[in-house]
């Protein structure tokens, strides 16, 4: 019976895009052996090279055994060009290096399309070939513009200046055949050169004075256009460029970043996880089993081991909840991998010299996190190239090393994972900000803000210094939109920066999205969830300690330190207990580095929550971030802890008090 290999394609998919996301990688690797040993970069370190070419010969073999024709003849191509730079017959350079990251690209946009049905920009696709293929017969010549791929009608996209000699027609030729051969090659774009023509008193009739600047669109090598000429090599000087356009398909570097997450509804699992769910579910079954025969003959002499079985039981569940969500948990190499392309082109765009360096990649998180976290890191490390980093002229005037450094750093601390997006850059222009902060209003002219207050500002919707918003970036534009992503995560953001030295954003992320560790607050008849890594601790209020200064909210002072205070029952219009600050509790949490103080009447235990999208089931409300469902199936709402603070603060005459829907219980959503 014959096999359907169709039930292979999605492996082949995922294994192949996987592969070239590591060829991209060591292709990145290969360009800075190349800076560093020059011409014996592949023999400093010849694994790398081997590694490209295992990743491209294993798309090549797997597309054809499963008929996916182009992938297989582009593969085969791009496979001969690493041959040649494995045995010497080319070398690494930059021009090399970029062809075979665009190499890498068509190949992905071939496999996308191979999966997805949709059509490929099959021009461009074949412009990039067709500069694969004139390699083999450049043998390293280094060309005058970096190679780049054609989108117009035509394949490969060349530049022809031809200057024939004064004394070319006395040999017979004659330049108008040379152009028609052109014509018949491809597309072709003639201008005529007429600065060597001399008065009609001085011309000689015999002579050739024009010259032509020529652009040729159409399927064809170096030496296909050289065989034109080859009749006038001795009696014309000759010229023939690669045409430097538009980069491949995507019509950015985020989008072209962005498109190799082509695979992301699917989840590989390593087999220790998987082995561990297996012996928690073994774990489970036994236990189930024993609970089952003490129901089948149940005697109260048997109500010890009930309550052991059910303990057990708890056991078991929590081990299953715990193994399951490893499961889910990535390491945030998944996002982190597709930055170094990014800042490889980018700052081959904007002219600047930098090198990225990561650290902790290997920190796990949800995999919900990783898919949700990557646009607003692609957009704060553009940011810091963009804006950050200083051309290297400028770095250079002002001390710095040439080359700039941008950092990635993440790290877990307690139940977030934290992400640092550190640059060696010119820092926030902080008088900038606070002229553009005036002009907006939203600072009096007399003010005198602090540094950190100031920074703030652009995260502000539309809020930039800049005189125009470049198609790459924009810091501040954009800004508001980062910080919404990641606060719709659960998460924090904030930046700190020292002119002339750099900027660091710090993002502060909840490991999993699916379950909350939390602390149940009795606000009322109600019940409230709050984050047990945004709580510090909680204290009984001594009224002494409480101060309400003229035009601003209530304040707690503790150790030397004022906090807003916010009474949960006023903000979400419930019933207290007592309004009597004395007869309940404060809790003291923090988010963005700011505290305050949130009166509860009563604090009811730690427990683990379920999360669940309040958007979803009814709408986005201020200081309610989720919804849970409690174990006697009533709906508690899980606080959201950087909304309560920000509008804690903003209550004490610091800001504005931000917009948004107060929560009503009587209006509690059915979650399901």
């Amino acid at each position: 019976m014959a096999i359907d290999m169709r039930q292979f394609h999605q492996t082949f998919f995922e294994e192949s895009l996987e592969g070239l996301a590591g060829m991209e990688t060591e292709l990145l690797r290969l360009e800075k052996a190349a800076a560093d040993n020059g011409h014996d970069a592949v023999a400093a370190d010849p694994e790398i090279l081997n590694t490209i070419f295992r990743a491209a010969h294993s798309v090549k073999g797997g597309s054809s055994t499963f008929g996916f024709d182009e992938v297989a003849a582009f593969a085969h191509v791009l496979e001969s060009r690493l041959d040649d730079l494995r045995d010497g017959r080319s070398r690494p350079d930059r021009r090399v290096i970029s062809l075979l990251l665009l190499s890498v690209d068509c190949l992905r946009s071939l496999i996308i399309a191979a999966r997805t049905g949709k059509d490929v920009d099959k021009d461009a696709v074949d412009g990039v070939r067709a500069q694969l293929e004139s390699l083999e017969s450049e043998n390293a010549v280094p060309a005058a513009a970096p190679v780049m791929p054609a989108k117009s009608s035509g394949t490969a996209h060349w530049d022809v200046v031809f200057r024939p000699h004064r004394r070319l027609f006395h040999n017979g030729n004659d330049p108008l055949r040379i152009l028609r051969e052109l014509s018949d090659l491809g597309e072709l774009k003639v201008q005529a050169d007429l600065a060597a023509l001399p008065t009609w008193e001085q011309m000689d009739p015999e002579a050739c004075y024009l010259g032509w600047n020529i652009e040729l669109i159409g399927p064809v090598t170096r030496e296909t256009i050289a065989d034109v000429f080859s009749w006038v090599m001795d009696d014309c000087t000759l010229e023939v460029t690669a045409h430097p356009v538009q980069s491949l398909a995507p019509r950015s570097i985020t989008e072209a970043v962005a498109s190799m997450d082509a695979h992301a509804d699917t989840l590989r699992v390593s087999v220790p996880k998987v082995d561990a769910l297996i012996n928690t579910v073994g774990e489970l079954v036994i236990t189930q089993t024993m609970l089952s025969q003490l129901t089948t003959n149940f005697s109260f002499d048997n109500l010890s081991r009930l309550f052991a079985g059910i303990a057990q039981l708890e056991r078991n569940t929590r081990e299953l909840q715990e193994s399951v969500m490893h499961i889910r948990m990535l390491p945030l190499s998944f996002a982190f991998n597709r930055l170094p392309r990014l800042v490889h082109d980018m700052s081959q765009k904007l002219e600047k010299k930098v090198e990225l360096t990561i650290h902790g990649e290997q920190t796990e998180i949800d995999k919900t996190v990783i898919d949700r976290l990557i646009d607003p890191l692609l957009h704060l490390v553009r940011n810091s190239l963009d804006h950050g980093i200083e051309p290297p002229a400028a770095r250079l005037a002002a001390g710095k090393p040439e080359t700039g450094r941008i950092e990635l750093k993440a790290y877990q601390k307690g139940g977030n994972v934290v992400i640092e997006v550190r640059d060696d850059g010119r820092g926030l222009a902080y008088d900038r900000i606070f002229s553009k902060a005036v002009e907006r209003g939203l600072f009096p002219a007399s003010a005198n803000p602090a540094p950190e207050e100031i920074a703030e500002m652009i995260f502000r919707p539309g809020f930039s210094t800049a005189e125009a918003v470049s198609d790459v970036s924009g810091r501040g534009v954009g800004m508001d939109v980062v910080r919404s992503n990641i606060r719709s995560l659960g998460g924090t953001i904030e930046v700190a920066s020292q002119p002339g030295s750099g900027t660091c954003f710090t993002v502060r992320l909840p490991l999993t999205l699916a379950i909350l560790d939390g602390l149940s607050v009795q606000v009322g008849a109600h019940t409230y969830i709050l984050p047990l890594v945004s709580i510090i601790e909680s204290v009984r209020i001594n009224p002494e300690q409480i101060s309400r200064p003229a035009g601003s909210a209530e304040l707690y002072g503790l150790r030397k330190e004022y906090l807003p205070l916010l009474r949960l029952y006023e903000l979400f219009h419930v019933e207290p207990r007592s309004t009597d600050l004395a007869q309940g509790l404060l809790v003291i949490v923090e988010a963005d580095g700011k505290k305050a103080g949130l009166y509860v009447d009563d604090l009811l235990g730690q427990q683990q929550v379920v999360i669940k999208s309040l958007a979803t089931h009814y709408r986005k409300v201020e200081g309610i971030s989720a919804a849970t469902i409690l174990g006697d199936g009533t709906v508690a709402m899980i606080l959201d802890v950087t909304g309560l603070t920000r509008l804690a603060h903003a209550s004490t005459g610091r800001g504005p008090v931000p917009a948004g829907d107060t929560f009503t219980p009587a209006v509690t959503p059915t979650l399901n």
